[in-house]
Protein backbone atom coordinates (compact mmCIF):
# COMPACT_ATOMS: atom_id res chain seq x y z
CA UNK A 1 0.00 0.00 0.00
CA UNK A 2 0.88 3.59 -0.55
CA UNK A 3 0.60 6.39 1.53
CA UNK A 4 -2.84 7.36 -0.43
CA UNK A 5 -4.13 3.53 -0.23
CA UNK A 6 -3.36 4.05 3.99
CA UNK A 7 -5.08 7.28 4.35
CA UNK A 8 -7.98 6.03 2.22
CA UNK A 9 -8.31 2.95 4.51
CA UNK A 10 -7.75 4.62 8.21
CA UNK A 11 -10.14 7.60 7.06
CA UNK A 12 -12.77 4.66 6.63
CA UNK A 13 -13.06 3.99 10.41
CA UNK A 14 -15.34 6.54 12.70
CA UNK A 15 -13.10 7.48 15.05
CA UNK A 16 -14.39 10.66 16.52
CA UNK A 17 -13.41 11.57 20.00
CA UNK A 18 -15.90 12.11 22.83
CA UNK A 19 -15.41 14.48 25.80
CA UNK A 20 -18.46 13.34 28.06
CA UNK A 21 -17.33 9.55 27.90
CA UNK A 22 -14.89 8.77 31.14
CA UNK A 23 -13.45 5.69 29.35
CA UNK A 24 -10.43 5.70 27.26
CA UNK A 25 -10.41 5.50 24.63
CA UNK A 26 -13.54 7.68 24.67
CA UNK A 27 -15.06 6.08 21.60
CA UNK A 28 -14.96 2.67 20.09
CA UNK A 29 -13.94 3.37 16.88
CA UNK A 30 -10.39 3.91 17.93
CA UNK A 31 -10.02 0.42 19.36
CA UNK A 32 -11.22 -0.60 15.73
CA UNK A 33 -8.67 1.60 14.06
CA UNK A 34 -5.89 0.66 16.32
CA UNK A 35 -6.02 -3.21 15.91
CA UNK A 36 -5.96 -2.70 11.91
CA UNK A 37 -2.55 -0.50 12.83
CA UNK A 38 -1.38 -3.49 15.10
CA UNK A 39 -1.93 -6.30 12.57
CA UNK A 40 -0.69 -3.98 9.81
CA UNK A 41 2.86 -3.12 11.62
CA UNK A 42 2.71 -7.16 12.74
CA UNK A 43 2.76 -7.93 9.00
CA UNK A 44 5.84 -5.28 8.55
CA UNK A 45 7.87 -7.31 10.85
CA UNK A 46 7.25 -5.25 13.73
CA UNK A 47 6.75 -8.25 16.46
CA UNK A 48 6.51 -6.48 19.54
CA UNK A 49 3.60 -4.18 17.75
CA UNK A 50 0.94 -3.81 20.79
CA UNK A 51 -2.05 -2.16 21.75
CA UNK A 52 -2.85 -1.64 25.18
CA UNK A 53 -6.60 -1.48 27.22
CA UNK A 54 -6.60 2.09 26.71
CA UNK A 55 -5.98 2.23 23.06
CA UNK A 56 -2.58 2.89 22.81
CA UNK A 57 -0.21 1.52 19.99
CA UNK A 58 3.35 0.93 20.07
CA UNK A 59 6.05 -0.90 18.07
CA UNK A 60 9.56 -1.49 17.34
CA UNK A 61 11.36 -1.12 14.13
CA UNK A 62 15.03 -2.54 15.66
CA UNK A 63 17.95 -0.82 14.48
CA UNK A 64 19.85 -1.84 11.21
CA UNK A 65 23.42 -0.36 11.93
CA UNK A 66 26.33 -0.91 14.85
CA UNK A 67 26.95 2.50 15.46
CA UNK A 68 25.07 3.50 18.72
CA UNK A 69 22.50 6.48 18.05
CA UNK A 70 19.50 8.05 19.99
CA UNK A 71 16.24 5.93 19.81
CA UNK A 72 13.61 8.20 18.05
CA UNK A 73 9.56 8.08 17.54
CA UNK A 74 7.03 9.17 15.82
CA UNK A 75 3.72 9.65 17.01
CA UNK A 76 0.64 10.44 15.50
CA UNK A 77 -3.19 10.03 17.05
CA UNK A 78 -5.92 8.15 15.52
CA UNK A 79 -9.23 10.27 17.16
CA UNK A 80 -10.90 12.47 15.04
CA UNK A 81 -12.40 16.39 16.22
CA UNK A 82 -16.13 15.98 17.68
CA UNK A 83 -16.99 19.58 15.69
CA UNK A 84 -18.48 17.29 12.48
CA UNK A 85 -18.47 13.00 12.38
CA UNK A 86 -16.47 11.10 10.10
CA UNK A 87 -18.99 8.54 9.82
CA UNK A 88 -19.50 7.84 6.37
CA UNK A 89 -16.75 9.83 5.00
CA UNK A 90 -17.06 9.92 0.69
CA UNK A 91 -13.17 11.49 0.29
CA UNK A 92 -12.85 12.39 -3.79
CA UNK A 93 -9.75 13.73 -5.60
CA UNK A 94 -9.43 16.13 -7.77
CA UNK A 95 -6.50 15.43 -9.82
CA UNK A 96 -4.39 18.25 -11.40
CA UNK A 97 -6.02 21.13 -9.04
CA UNK A 98 -6.78 23.94 -12.24
CA UNK A 99 -6.74 26.66 -9.53
CA UNK A 100 -10.23 27.41 -9.13
CA UNK A 101 -13.40 26.63 -7.07
CA UNK A 102 -14.09 22.79 -5.91
CA UNK A 103 -17.93 22.13 -5.52
CA UNK A 104 -18.08 19.77 -2.27
CA UNK A 105 -21.62 19.18 -2.65
CA UNK A 106 -23.87 20.66 -5.21
CA UNK A 107 -27.52 19.73 -3.53
CA UNK A 108 -25.83 21.83 0.07
CA UNK A 109 -24.09 24.40 -2.03
CA UNK A 110 -20.88 23.99 -0.15
CA UNK A 111 -17.66 25.35 -2.26
CA UNK A 112 -14.19 24.40 -1.06
CA UNK A 113 -12.94 28.42 -2.73
CA UNK A 114 -9.51 30.08 -3.13
CA UNK A 115 -11.21 33.19 -2.45
CA UNK A 116 -11.90 31.83 1.16
CA UNK A 117 -8.89 30.01 1.23
CA UNK A 118 -6.33 31.76 -0.73
CA UNK A 119 -3.65 28.91 0.30
CA UNK A 120 -5.30 26.66 -2.40
CA UNK A 121 -3.33 28.22 -5.19
CA UNK A 122 -0.11 26.76 -3.80
CA UNK A 123 -1.29 23.72 -4.86
CA UNK A 124 -2.53 23.75 -8.72
CA UNK A 125 -1.44 21.22 -10.62
CA UNK A 126 -1.22 18.54 -7.49
CA UNK A 127 -4.10 16.21 -6.59
CA UNK A 128 -6.09 17.11 -3.52
CA UNK A 129 -8.37 14.96 -1.23
CA UNK A 130 -11.45 16.48 -0.51
CA UNK A 131 -14.65 15.65 1.54
CA UNK A 132 -18.27 15.76 0.24
CA UNK A 133 -19.19 18.86 2.47
CA UNK A 134 -21.18 16.74 5.26
CA UNK A 135 -17.96 15.21 7.49
CA UNK A 136 -14.56 15.84 8.15
CA UNK A 137 -11.56 14.32 5.94
CA UNK A 138 -10.00 12.92 9.17
CA UNK A 139 -6.26 14.29 7.89
CA UNK A 140 -6.05 15.09 11.27
CA UNK A 141 -4.46 12.85 11.77
CA UNK A 142 -4.94 10.13 10.10
CA UNK A 143 -2.72 11.85 7.18
CA UNK A 144 0.11 11.37 9.96
CA UNK A 145 -0.60 8.09 10.91
CA UNK A 146 -0.37 6.66 6.90
CA UNK A 147 3.21 8.95 6.71
CA UNK A 148 4.36 7.34 9.69
CA UNK A 149 3.19 3.69 8.70
CA UNK A 150 4.50 4.40 4.86
CA UNK A 151 7.99 5.06 6.24
CA UNK A 152 8.58 2.26 7.84
CA UNK A 153 6.94 0.09 5.19
CA UNK A 154 10.08 1.88 2.95
CA UNK A 155 12.11 1.02 5.81
CA UNK A 156 11.65 -2.70 5.90
CA UNK A 157 11.43 -3.14 1.77
CA UNK A 158 14.75 -1.04 1.42
CA UNK A 159 16.88 -2.90 4.48
CA UNK A 160 20.13 -0.95 2.53
CA UNK A 161 18.78 2.42 3.86
CA UNK A 162 20.90 2.84 7.79
CA UNK A 163 18.29 3.21 10.68
CA UNK A 164 18.62 3.20 14.53
CA UNK A 165 16.09 1.83 16.40
CA UNK A 166 13.07 3.55 15.73
CA UNK A 167 9.36 3.82 18.18
CA UNK A 168 6.49 4.01 16.93
CA UNK A 169 3.03 5.52 18.56
CA UNK A 170 -0.70 6.12 17.80
CA UNK A 171 -2.78 7.71 20.46
CA UNK A 172 -5.96 7.93 21.59
CA UNK A 173 -8.26 11.36 22.03
CA UNK A 174 -5.45 13.94 21.41
CA UNK A 175 -8.65 16.12 19.99
CA UNK A 176 -10.11 16.15 23.43
CA UNK A 177 -6.81 16.92 25.25
CA UNK A 178 -5.96 13.48 26.70
CA UNK A 179 -3.97 12.15 24.11
CA UNK A 180 -0.85 11.91 26.66
CA UNK A 181 -3.28 11.37 29.84
CA UNK A 182 -1.45 7.68 30.06
CA UNK A 183 1.04 7.49 27.38
CA UNK A 184 3.81 4.92 28.70
CA UNK A 185 6.94 7.21 27.87
CA UNK A 186 9.04 4.36 29.67
CA UNK A 187 7.80 1.65 27.75
CA UNK A 188 7.86 3.65 24.46
CA UNK A 189 12.04 4.48 25.00
CA UNK A 190 13.14 6.99 22.50
CA UNK A 191 15.29 9.19 23.07
CA UNK A 192 13.72 11.84 20.98
CA UNK A 193 10.32 11.96 19.03
CA UNK A 194 8.15 13.93 16.90
CA UNK A 195 4.34 13.94 16.15
CA UNK A 196 3.07 13.79 12.55
CA UNK A 197 0.02 16.44 13.39
CA UNK A 198 0.91 19.76 11.67
CA UNK A 199 -1.09 21.37 8.52
CA UNK A 200 0.97 22.62 5.26
CA UNK A 201 3.53 21.42 4.21
CA UNK A 202 7.09 22.63 5.57
CA UNK A 203 5.44 22.98 9.12
CA UNK A 204 7.57 22.65 11.88
CA UNK A 205 6.65 23.03 15.38
CA UNK A 206 8.89 23.37 18.75
CA UNK A 207 7.18 25.74 20.14
CA UNK A 208 2.87 25.67 21.43
CA UNK A 209 0.24 27.13 23.72
CA UNK A 210 0.11 27.10 26.76
CA UNK A 211 -3.30 26.10 27.50
CA UNK A 212 -6.21 26.33 30.73
CA UNK A 213 -9.71 25.27 30.15
CA UNK A 214 -11.88 26.88 32.82
CA UNK A 215 -15.63 25.91 33.02
CA UNK A 216 -18.10 28.01 34.99
CA UNK A 217 -21.64 27.67 36.56
CA UNK A 218 -23.73 31.08 37.15
CA UNK A 219 -26.25 30.15 39.35
CA UNK A 220 -29.70 32.28 39.19
CA UNK A 221 -33.11 32.46 40.90
CA UNK A 222 -36.41 31.90 38.95
CA UNK A 223 -39.47 33.97 39.78
CA UNK A 224 -42.30 34.57 37.57
CA UNK A 225 -41.45 37.79 35.08
CA UNK A 226 -44.46 39.27 36.20
CA UNK A 227 -43.25 39.47 39.89
CA UNK A 228 -39.47 39.42 39.61
CA UNK A 229 -38.66 42.84 41.00
CA UNK A 230 -35.82 42.72 43.62
CA UNK A 231 -36.39 38.84 43.54
CA UNK A 232 -35.17 37.15 39.87
CA UNK A 233 -31.50 36.86 39.57
CA UNK A 234 -31.28 36.09 35.39
CA UNK A 235 -27.82 33.81 35.41
CA UNK A 236 -27.72 34.72 31.32
CA UNK A 237 -27.20 38.31 32.44
CA UNK A 238 -25.22 37.50 35.22
CA UNK A 239 -22.59 35.64 32.33
CA UNK A 240 -22.83 38.17 29.91
CA UNK A 241 -21.61 40.44 32.12
CA UNK A 242 -18.62 38.42 33.34
CA UNK A 243 -17.73 37.68 29.90
CA UNK A 244 -17.83 41.40 29.58
CA UNK A 245 -15.17 41.57 31.55
CA UNK A 246 -12.95 39.84 29.44
CA UNK A 247 -10.46 41.57 26.68
CA UNK A 248 -12.76 41.94 23.62
CA UNK A 249 -9.42 42.22 21.40
CA UNK A 250 -8.17 39.35 22.78
CA UNK A 251 -10.33 36.65 20.98
CA UNK A 252 -8.79 34.05 18.49
CA UNK A 253 -10.48 36.05 15.14
CA UNK A 254 -8.24 38.86 16.53
CA UNK A 255 -4.95 37.35 17.23
CA UNK A 256 -2.21 35.78 15.40
CA UNK A 257 1.27 34.50 16.17
CA UNK A 258 2.66 34.77 19.59
CA UNK A 259 -0.45 36.60 20.94
CA UNK A 260 -2.86 34.48 23.42
CA UNK A 261 -6.49 34.81 23.76
CA UNK A 262 -9.86 33.67 25.45
CA UNK A 263 -12.04 31.73 23.60
CA UNK A 264 -15.43 31.52 24.94
CA UNK A 265 -16.24 27.75 23.57
CA UNK A 266 -19.99 27.33 24.24
CA UNK A 267 -23.20 28.55 26.46
CA UNK A 268 -26.10 26.59 27.74
CA UNK A 269 -28.53 28.87 30.21
CA UNK A 270 -31.60 29.42 31.97
CA UNK A 271 -32.91 31.75 34.09
CA UNK A 272 -32.13 29.40 36.93
CA UNK A 273 -28.22 28.48 35.85
CA UNK A 274 -25.96 28.92 32.63
CA UNK A 275 -22.93 27.21 31.96
CA UNK A 276 -20.21 28.26 30.19
CA UNK A 277 -16.66 27.36 29.18
CA UNK A 278 -13.15 28.77 28.11
CA UNK A 279 -9.98 28.23 26.62
CA UNK A 280 -7.24 30.27 27.62
CA UNK A 281 -3.71 30.00 25.64
CA UNK A 282 -0.52 31.88 25.81
CA UNK A 283 3.06 31.04 24.53
CA UNK A 284 4.28 33.19 27.64
CA UNK A 285 3.94 31.69 30.80
CA UNK A 286 3.90 34.65 32.91
CA UNK A 287 1.32 36.64 30.31
CA UNK A 288 -0.39 32.78 30.53
CA UNK A 289 -0.64 32.91 33.95
CA UNK A 290 -2.46 36.28 34.13
CA UNK A 291 -4.82 35.44 31.57
CA UNK A 292 -5.74 32.88 34.09
CA UNK A 293 -6.23 35.32 37.04
CA UNK A 294 -7.99 37.81 35.09
CA UNK A 295 -10.68 35.41 35.08
CA UNK A 296 -10.27 34.31 38.51
CA UNK A 297 -10.62 37.92 39.34
CA UNK A 298 -13.59 38.76 37.47
CA UNK A 299 -15.39 35.77 39.23
CA UNK A 300 -14.42 37.38 42.77
CA UNK A 301 -15.79 40.14 41.48
CA UNK A 302 -19.51 38.97 40.35
CA UNK A 303 -19.24 36.46 43.92
CA UNK A 304 -18.84 39.89 45.75
CA UNK A 305 -21.44 41.93 43.90
CA UNK A 306 -24.19 39.27 43.67
CA UNK A 307 -23.22 37.01 46.66
CA UNK A 308 -20.78 34.10 47.48
CA UNK A 309 -21.49 31.08 45.15
CA UNK A 310 -23.26 32.86 42.77
CA UNK A 311 -20.62 31.83 40.31
CA UNK A 312 -18.17 28.49 40.30
CA UNK A 313 -15.61 28.08 38.76
CA UNK A 314 -13.05 25.25 37.91
CA UNK A 315 -9.88 25.35 36.13
CA UNK A 316 -7.10 22.89 34.75
CA UNK A 317 -4.12 23.08 33.27
CA UNK A 318 -3.84 20.72 29.91
CA UNK A 319 -0.51 21.70 28.86
CA UNK A 320 2.39 24.09 28.65
CA UNK A 321 4.85 25.67 25.83
CA UNK A 322 6.82 22.60 24.64
CA UNK A 323 9.72 25.25 24.08
CA UNK A 324 10.67 25.38 27.12
CA UNK A 325 11.92 21.75 26.82
CA UNK A 326 13.22 21.83 23.20
CA UNK A 327 15.68 24.23 23.25
CA UNK A 328 18.08 22.28 25.74
CA UNK A 329 17.83 19.61 22.66
CA UNK A 330 17.73 22.26 19.46
CA UNK A 331 19.56 20.30 17.28
CA UNK A 332 16.21 17.75 17.12
CA UNK A 333 14.98 20.75 15.35
CA UNK A 334 18.10 21.49 13.40
CA UNK A 335 18.07 17.86 12.04
CA UNK A 336 14.35 18.35 10.70
CA UNK A 337 15.02 21.74 8.82
CA UNK A 338 17.95 20.28 7.12
CA UNK A 339 16.23 17.22 6.16
CA UNK A 340 13.40 19.94 4.80
CA UNK A 341 15.93 21.62 2.97
CA UNK A 342 17.63 18.74 1.17
CA UNK A 343 14.28 17.73 -0.23
CA UNK A 344 13.68 20.92 -1.06
CA UNK A 345 11.27 22.05 1.16
CA UNK A 346 11.01 25.01 2.66
CA UNK A 347 10.61 25.15 6.49
CA UNK A 348 8.17 26.99 8.20
CA UNK A 349 9.15 27.27 11.65
CA UNK A 350 6.29 29.19 13.78
CA UNK A 351 4.56 28.32 16.95
CA UNK A 352 1.42 26.40 17.22
CA UNK A 353 -1.54 28.27 18.06
CA UNK A 354 -2.46 25.31 19.82
CA UNK A 355 -1.15 22.00 21.24
CA UNK A 356 -0.59 18.62 20.32
CA UNK A 357 0.52 15.37 22.18
CA UNK A 358 3.74 16.33 22.10
CA UNK A 359 3.56 19.69 24.41
CA UNK A 360 2.33 17.25 26.88
CA UNK A 361 5.05 14.43 26.04
CA UNK A 362 7.87 17.12 26.44
CA UNK A 363 7.08 17.73 29.84
CA UNK A 364 7.10 13.85 30.75
CA UNK A 365 10.47 13.67 29.52
CA UNK A 366 10.26 13.10 25.65
CA UNK A 367 10.85 16.04 23.73
CA UNK A 368 8.83 16.12 20.92
CA UNK A 369 8.44 18.90 18.12
CA UNK A 370 5.73 18.79 15.65
CA UNK A 371 5.77 18.11 11.78
CA UNK A 372 3.52 18.83 9.05
CA UNK A 373 1.35 16.17 7.83
CA UNK A 374 -0.31 18.57 5.34
CA UNK A 375 -3.62 19.04 5.40
CA UNK A 376 -5.39 22.36 5.28
CA UNK A 377 -8.76 23.52 7.82
CA UNK A 378 -8.70 20.66 9.74
CA UNK A 379 -12.14 20.14 12.10
CA UNK A 380 -14.57 21.40 9.28
CA UNK A 381 -16.31 20.59 6.34
CA UNK A 382 -13.30 22.02 4.13
CA UNK A 383 -10.64 20.13 5.33
CA UNK A 384 -8.46 19.01 2.06
CA UNK A 385 -5.08 17.47 2.01
CA UNK A 386 -2.72 17.60 -1.24
CA UNK A 387 -1.07 13.87 -1.92
CA UNK A 388 1.56 14.72 -2.77
CA UNK A 389 2.16 16.45 0.76
CA UNK A 390 1.77 13.20 2.13
CA UNK A 391 4.56 11.72 0.08
CA UNK A 392 6.34 14.66 1.02
CA UNK A 393 6.03 14.12 5.01
CA UNK A 394 7.02 10.10 4.12
CA UNK A 395 10.17 10.83 2.56
CA UNK A 396 11.04 13.54 5.40
CA UNK A 397 10.56 11.19 7.77
CA UNK A 398 13.28 8.97 6.16
CA UNK A 399 15.71 11.55 5.64
CA UNK A 400 15.18 12.18 9.39
CA UNK A 401 15.99 8.31 10.29
CA UNK A 402 19.03 8.88 8.08
CA UNK A 403 20.09 11.93 9.60
CA UNK A 404 19.99 10.48 13.11
CA UNK A 405 21.63 7.12 11.78
CA UNK A 406 25.09 9.33 10.97
CA UNK A 407 25.58 9.60 14.35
Amino acid sequence: MNVLDRFLRYIAVETTSDESSTTCPSTKGQLTLGNILVEELKALGLEDANMDANGYVMATLPSNINTDVPIIGFIAHMDTAPDLTTKNINPRIIKEYDGGDITLNKELEIVLSPTDFPEMSVYQGQDLIVTDGKTLLGADDKAGIAEIMSAVAKLVENPDIPHGTIKIGFTPDEEIGRGADIFDVEKFGADYAYTLDGGPIGELEYESFNANNPKLTIHGRNVHPGYAKDRMVNSMDIMMELHAMLPVAEKPQYTSGYEGFFHQTHIQGLVEQTTTGYIIRDHDRNKFEARKQLLVDAVDFINKKYGEGTVDLEMKDYYYNMGEKIEPVFHIVDIVKKAMEDLDIEPIIKPIRGGTDGSRLSYMGLPCPNIFAGGHNFHGKHEFVPIQSMEKAVDLIIRVISEFAKG
